[in-house]
């Protein structure tokens, strides 16, 4: 049975979707994104800021034009949602407000775990947040994580395992691997999501018995690293320019606490 909407409510949809506010199993939404069924969608209003009311957060710009930004995300930080220290908030202080017609608030335009560290992609105009959306639902943006796996694992490999009924893929490639008493052996590994499934890496990690270290929620209990944060670092994004037909490839160096592991 179809879902009748109206046009108010459609007009309304259109503009949260345009800003960013509606997300499907995590990813945020377009307007061409189609809904099967039994997908987790998701709306958030970010918290009203009062008149006077500044979140002084410095965050590390990695690249900037007057279209889009990439910053570094720290761990420990929401990128959007209802509380006041997002991501989200901090962009204006941390940004230059772009010169175009159309500019805009800047708006993350996908999402990185609250402990996950690294690269994120913001849009600073209004046709830039939509075509940066459309290249993410087209698989136009390749992303590259890092991350610390414990136990033994194969040099590369590929995992398939749906994550909620829902078909999934991540390839891995091992790069150093170092012994460890408590873990047995830790590994810097490779990943490149080919799916965009929440938690996506953390799961499938952990489903093939090597989870990243840290991970409170999907670690083997008695081998969860506390206090420490999780290993798992959102190392680069690559794509082309969607306003200067430029190859882009932005990095985010690892962090020094996967340095001081393996190198």
């Amino acid at each position: 049975m179809g879902i009748f909407i109206g046009a108010r409510t459609k007009s309304a949809l259109k503009k949260a979707i345009k800003k960013g506010l509606v997300r499907v199993d995590g990813e945020m939404a377009t307007t061409a994104t189609f809904i099967r069924g039994g997908e987790e969608i998701s709306l958030s209003f970010p918290e009203e800021i009062k008149p006077g009311k500044k979140l002084v957060f410095s965050l590390r710009v990695l690249f900037e034009d007057d279209h889009l930004a990439a910053i570094h995300k720290p761990a420990g930080i929401l990128v959007s949602g209802n509380s006041f220290k997002t991501i989200t908030n901090a962009l204006p202080q941390n940004l230059q407000q772009s010169r175009l017609p159309d500019a805009t608030r800047p708006q993350p335009v996908h999402r990185l775990d609250y402990a996950t560290t690294g690269i994120l992609l913001v849009g600073k105009t209004s046709s830039s947040i939509r075509a940066l959306n459309r290249m993410f639902a087209n698989k136009e943006i390749e992303k590259i994580y890092y991350a610390v796996a414990i136990g033994d694992i194969s040099e590369q490999g590929e995992i398939t395992t749906a994550i909620d009924g829902k078909p999934s893929q991540s390839i891995y490639k091992r790069h150093k691997s170092v012994p460890s008493k408590r873990f047995g052996q830790l590994n810097l590994l490779e990943l490149k999501p080919q799916t965009g499934r929440r938690h996506q890496l953390r799961k499938h990690l952990s489903g093939i018995g090597n989870p990243i270290l840290g991970d409170k929620d999907y670690g083997i209990e008695g081998l969860i690293l506390h206090g420490k944060g999780m290993y798992l670092h959102a190392h680069s994004v690559s794509f082309i320019h969607p306003f200067t037909g430029k190859r882009m490839v932005l990095e985010d160096e690892l962090p020094a606490r996967f340095r001081k592991l393996f190198f």
